[in-house]
């Protein structure tokens, strides 16, 4: 009696698939969707009864394809934005197309791996390296130096870089205004028009940091009994004027200044 063991030799699903595909000669841009979710099944089935694990990748494809074939059981198609019928195998199509596209370069990449194998790597490296590090005056480190310590330096590099940059940043504005000299600002105009209104404090000084500084000065004067304020009409405006018996203090106070 003779008998037969079939292994995973398939590197994924994509792969079994090709294999699928290119043995029948079927088209792949037409893929008959019904023997290929078949012969997918049935390989998969044959590797349970080995009690061969079957990769997630594997069932995940299988049950895409069960899914495309239900789909085109269905009377009607799913149609997109202008009208036309969406292929159901259209996505798994483009999975094949670029899977078969990286594929064909591994024959060459292996040539390449085996033609740098049979190089042989230069004897004097060392000697020479250690040339060159006393020539600039600086420690030979070249020596242990490799393309993957390279990119880990430079993955580091770039963690370093990116915390630094979502780090919070404090601006600090110096803005061109003191609550003392808008204080003694405001002091002056009400001396000299004995009274002022909020309002023209305002045209004096339309930006708004500048209403605020002389918004901070008022409130100040208020609490040392500088000032004093009348509402004017309509609740919209104030008038400030010199608070009653501290014309003496604030013309000293003025003067002083």
């Amino acid at each position: 009696m003779s008998f037969e063991i079939k292994l995973p030799l398939f590197e994924g699903p994509f792969d079994l698939l090709l294999f699928f595909i290119e043995r029948d000669e079927l088209d792949i841009h037409d893929i008959p969707i019904f023997q290929i979710t078949n012969e997918f099944l049935g390989y998969l089935q044959q590797l349970e009864q080995l009690n061969i694990e079957v990769a997630s990748d594997f069932i995940l494809v299988a049950a895409t394809l069960m899914r495309i074939k239900a789909k085109m059981l269905l009377p009607r198609a799913d149609k997109d934005e202008e009208g036309n019928e969406i292929d159901p195998r259209e996505e798994l199509v483009q999975h094949l197309l670029e899977y078969k596209k990286y594929k064909s370069a591994i024959p060459e990449l292996l040539q390449m791996e085996e033609q740098r194998m049979a190089q042989e790597s230069r004897g004097n490296l060392h000697e020479e390296l250690e040339q060159v590090a006393k020539a600039n005056h600086f420690e030979y480190e070249l020596q242990d130096l490799s393309l993957y310590k390279l990119m880990r330096v430079f993955e580091k590099v770039m963690v370093r870089y990116d915390e630094e940059q979502s780090k919070p940043k404090h601006t600090v504005i110096s803005y061109p205004y003191t609550i003392e000299e808008q204080r003694d600002l405001i002091l002056r105009m009400v001396t000299e028009r004995s009274q002022l209104a909020f309002s023209q404090l305002m045209e004096a000084y339309p930006e708004k940091i500048g209403m605020i500084f002389n918004f901070l000065a008022i409130l100040d004067m208020l609490q040392l009994n500088l000032i004093g304020v009348e509402v004017g009409d309509g609740f919209n405006d104030f008038i400030i004027k010199v608070a009653e018996g501290q014309a003496t203090q604030v013309t000293q106070l003025l003067v002083a200044e």
